[in-house]
């Protein structure tokens, strides 16, 4: 499992991960999770031509028969020879609930690599304290750092966003707090530093006698906190002819600045926005954005080359906000840029929002229930 909180950048480390497995000829399978259904993360991996299964409705400690089920299709269907799992960004208590359990169940079948926990270097340096900047409540920033404090492996993501004194001042800060852990530096984008956390990853094994305190009360109280939305948009040029091709890139970026803006003004903080946009019928040209903090510009990491007539746009939005605020920006943004700006025909063809429920897991094993 690849753990860490929304807009770390789990999904493309991922796929870099794979990559890099499928480069050595192991075969590799893809576990995304999600509270809601229609996630950007599978369409990524798909476009990326990795077989995915997709497990919504909650988190992998709830929906751990779900993961089983989802481990043994992908078995099925292509035996990989390695599953990596991203489990829902607003997560923790993973070890307990989830690595475990399998160990403990199903350890003749799987071997259970430490947990690992990306951070986005900005969004940790204000948590810690080592930068100003906006930060989530108080109960929200709990399941950030007991996300950490339960992680074998701090992965500090995006190190081309700082300089070397910012690096060692976020390092410094995280052994100190965390001391337990072993704290990789990396790059997804940019390769940096990924394979000496990939070869550590696929020699090492969980600690199995690491247990993290939590309160579920806190930790219930802050994913209550977190609005969610998942669409599914589907647009195509005018039948009258006025427009017979747009460009999916502008219109993902368009969409993204119309986002931030109406967030902004309704005081929400972005935990992460993300869309993909591909033509209708084929999964494999994609155009993918991302933004991971209020304060940050949207960027895109996959490109569309040429322009086309028609795609389905998938939106996933976490925020600190009610989640009726999200449903109005995202679809006053849909009327402004796609009908009003671009002049295209859109149908919104799935739209949901929500805050997500209490935690329950399927499993919880302690120290004295082990």
């Amino acid at each position: 499992m690849i753990g860490g909180f929304l807009g770390a950048g789990k999904t493309t480390l991922i796929q870099r991960f794979a990559s890099y497995l499928d480069e050595r000829k192991h075969r590799v399978g893809l576990i995304t999770n999600d509270q809601g259904a229609g996630l950007v993360d599978s369409a990524i991996g798909r476009s990326n031509r990795f077989p995915v299964e997709e497990i919504s409705g909650g988190c992998f400690c709830c929906r751990f028969n779900s993961l089983i089920d989802a481990a043994v299709s992908l078995t099925d269907e292509t035996r990989p020879d390695v599953f990596l799992a991203e489990p829902v960004g607003s997560c923790t208590d993973l070890v307990a609930t989830v690595s475990l359990p399998l160990q403990k169940i199903y350890g003749d079948d799987y071997q259970v690599a430490p947990l690992s926990v990306l951070v986005d270097p900005i969004r940790a340096a204000q948590i810690l304290g080592v930068i100003e900047g906006k930060k989530f409540s108080e109960n929200v920033t709990y399941i950030y750092e007991k996300q950490l404090e339960e992680a074998e492996c701090i992965v500090v993501n995006k190190l081309d966003l700082l300089d070397e004194e910012m690096q060692e001042k976020l390092r410094t800060a995280l052994q100190e707090n965390y001391p337990e852990a072993r704290v990789f530096e990396v790059s997804a984008r940019e390769g940096t530093g990924c394979e000496e956390w990939f070869d550590y990853i696929l020699d090492a094994k969980m600690n199995v006698g690491r247990f993290l305190e939590i309160d579920y009360d806190r930790y219930g109280e802050g994913e209550a906190l977190l609005g969610w939305l998942n669409a599914t948009v589907e647009m195509e040029c005018p039948e009258d002819g006025e427009v017979d091709e747009f460009d999916g890139n502008e219109i993902l970026k368009s969409l993204a600045s119309s986002l931030r803006s109406t967030l902004q003004e309704a005081g929400a903080e972005v935990a992460h926005l993300k869309m993909t946009l591909n033509p209708i019928g084929d999964a494999y040209e994609i155009s993918a954005i991302n933004l991971v903090r209020g304060d940050s510009d949207p960027e895109l990491s996959h490109r569309l080359y040429e322009p086309i007539d028609d795609g389905e746009l998938l939106l996933n939005i976490r925020a600190e906000v009610d989640p009726d605020t999200l449903e109005r920006a995202a679809k006053e943004a849909l009327e402004k840029v796609i009908a009003g700006g671009a002049k295209l025909t859109y149908r919104i063809a799935h739209l949901e929002h929500f805050r997500p429920g209490m935690p329950t897991p399927t499993h919880r094993l302690t120290a004295e229930t082990l």
